[in-house]
């Protein structure tokens, strides 16, 4: 079967008949003490609330998150967003799906950030760091897996790709620095900027087109797993000096900038405080393009209140571009998880 509508395009009241994939699925009970199963649906557009009120523990077992449901009902909204009022659903096998109907992928060109990237290892003149990006970012099936991971479960940068396109970014930003502030360790800052987190391509993976923790990234975070990484390459590495590896951690660990979001220590040095300010600007202004991708080009709105950013927001859609149909920057992508393109 072949997904026609997709989410971003439902309205109000429109009856749908169409393929959706499980995102999420929690068991819940009323106030009556009925059980009810949270379900939440997506494809590459977005997600919507579908509430099953029915033999909700049975519907818990087949809902499971990346199981490709075919869904059928009305489109009505709860709490000022949509909600999908189900008549009936069923499960669809695997081979029958397009992935690429579900899968999120990055807006911007992956040919493009590979070729970016590699520029920028070349750049890197420093022989033990250059050496030890080569361990991650040279060819084999590491850089395969990073190409086309993603860099969070859902707040920024969560589709294919992601983990490529924010780290690069991070990277870019923190180079641009290096040139107006004096006494940065340019090939240091650059090699944090890349592996900073590395650690996500263990704390997450996919299961069908959805984004989920492994058992090691519940267990320890991707900090921690970066860690790790990061001493396996360089034990396989002659000589790698001490204190460069001792700043190198310090930046991984560090990057969240605080304690209270998950670093372990704080920034103490001046290419730490640059990497964790680039990371948080990146990952910020990646969910503020998430929403002006969805907005009308020149008009101006006041979104609702984001709850990560602790504000409302006044923005407006991106500009289009001659012979542009979408209202968003899309360039010509390669196929979903074709490495050998790119």
């Amino acid at each position: 079967m072949e997904k026609r509508k997709y989410i971003e395009s439902l309205n109000e009241g429109e009856q749908v008949d169409d393929l959706f994939m499980v995102k999420a699925a929690q068991l819940s009970t009323t106030r009556a003490g009925k059980s009810w199963l949270r379900l939440e649906l997506m494809d590459k557009t977005g997600e919507i609330f579908a509430p099953v009120w029915e033999n909700a523990d049975g519907a818990a077992e087949t809902c499971r998150p990346g199981t490709a449901l075919r869904c059928a009902g009305q489109i009505g909204s709860w709490q000022g967003s949509l909600r999908f009022d189900l008549k009936q659903f069923t499960v669809v096998s695997p081979s029958e799906v397009e992935l690429s109907a579900f899968l999120p992928t990055t807006r911007a060109c992956r040919r493009e950030l590979a070729r970016d990237l590699q520029k920028l290892l070349v750049s890197v003149e420093d022989e033990s760091l250059s050496e030890l990006l080569k361990q991650f970012f040279g060819p084999g099936p590491m850089y395969d897996a990073f190409k086309i991971a993603p860099a969070a479960k859902g707040v920024h940068h969560a589709c294919v790709g992601g983990l490529l396109e924010h780290s690069l970014s991070v990277a870019k930003v923190v180079e641009m620095l290096t040139r107006h502030y004096p006494g940065i360790n340019r090939d240091l800052v650059i090699s944090g900027a890349l592996l900073h987190d590395i650690g996500k391509m263990r704390e997450m993976g996919f299961e069908g087109a959805v984004v989920l923790y492994t058992a090691e990234g519940r267990l320890k975070g991707h900090i921690t797993i970066g860690i790790e990484m990061i001493g396996e390459a360089v034990a396989k590495l002659k000589n790698f000096p001490q204190e460069t590896l001792n700043q190198l951690q310090h930046l991984i660990l560090s990057h969240h900038g605080r304690n209270e979001y998950g670093s372990p220590v704080v920034p103490m040095t001046p290419e730490a405080f640059l990497l964790s300010m680039a990371d948080e600007l990146d990952a910020r202004m990646n969910m503020i393009e998430n929403l002006r991708v969805k907005l009308d080009s020149g008009v101006w709105t006041i979104t609702e209140y984001q709850r990560l950013l602790e504000r409302y927001l006044y923005l407006s859609g991106y500009e289009k571009q001659p012979g542009e149909e979408e209202n968003q920057p899309r360039r010509n992508q390669p196929s979903l998880f074709d490495n050998e393109l790119f």
